[in-house]
């Protein structure tokens, strides 16, 4: 199976990523899970608490607990989709979009769930990049405190790529990067990708760049699936090869019934 995680931009939500990313042409039970604080999991006082929450302090309110929790919670949901699916004890593929796809290398370097492969699309790597493009584009200076940049040190998985890279075995992993993305902009999934190289098997990372695809996947406001774009297309094309690749190369085809 493959498990996706959806991000704070557009897909925001299990469906949109789900139409989004569908892999087409994989033949592996997919499951689209929602981030903490989104869709029905939203806390009391609804959209305008979360946007409290964002306003109070992005970091420490928002963005760092929700992937926190996100990546804590892969092994219960793992184990209960085991029991509730004919799905093989293969282990799983991760994939993420965006602060998912820092929830899923969270996961990878502090937790111990077994994982078969990694495809990630623009994923946060560094949470200050997102603050500066915040920044940038609200007006909405970010006032840095000795716990927010500690949050952001544990966030920055470049500097955590020692331990990201320290499972044995390493799990293949794809990094794609939109070439229009100006807030995870291509150059720092390279930088995670040389950092890692080192630690995987020759044809086990891969970083590429599609071409006309932005940050955000889709267009506001990102509860259901846009329309199919090139970029996207080709993003879900090279998710799908890659998990093909290195999840069903060689894997056990039985199923518990």
């Amino acid at each position: 199976m493959v498990i996706g995680l959806h991000a704070f931009e557009p897909p925001r939500s299990e469906a949109a990523l789900a139409g989004t990313l569908p892999l087409l042409g994989l033949p592996v039970w997919r499951f689209y899970l929602g981030l903490p604080l989104f869709g029905h999991r939203l806390p009391e006082g609804g959209v305008p608490e979360v946007n409290r929450l964002g306003q109070t302090d992005y970091l420490i309110q928002l963005y760092g607990p929700v992937v926190e929790q996100a990546a804590a919670e892969l092994p219960r949901v793992v184990a209960e989709l085991r029991r509730s699916f004919p799905v093989s004890e293969a282990p799983a593929g991760l994939m993420g979009v965006g602060a998912g796809g820092a929830a899923v290398f969270l996961a990878l370097a502090e937790g111990d769930l077994p994982v078969g492969a990694v495809g990630v699309v623009n994923p946060v790597i560094d949470p200050a990049q997102v603050l500066a493009a915040r920044e940038r584009h609200l007006g909405i200076t970010y006032h840095w405190s000795d716990k927010s940049r500690e949050i952001a040190t544990w966030l920055d998985f470049t500097e955590r790529a020692e331990e990201l890279a320290s499972r044995d075995p390493q799990p293949p992993m794809l990094i794609v990067n939109g070439e229009h993305d100006e807030i995870i902009r291509p150059g720092h999934g390279r930088l995670l990708h040389d950092a890692l190289a080192s630690r995987h098997l020759p044809h086990t990372l891969r970083h590429i760049v599609v071409p006309d695809l932005a940050h955000a996947l889709g267009p506001e406001p990102g509860l259901d699936p846009g329309p199919p774009t090139p970029g996207t297309v080709l993003a879900d094309r090279a998710l799908a090869e890659w998990f093909h690749a290195h999840l069903l190369s060689g894997a056990e085809t039985t199923v518990r019934l």
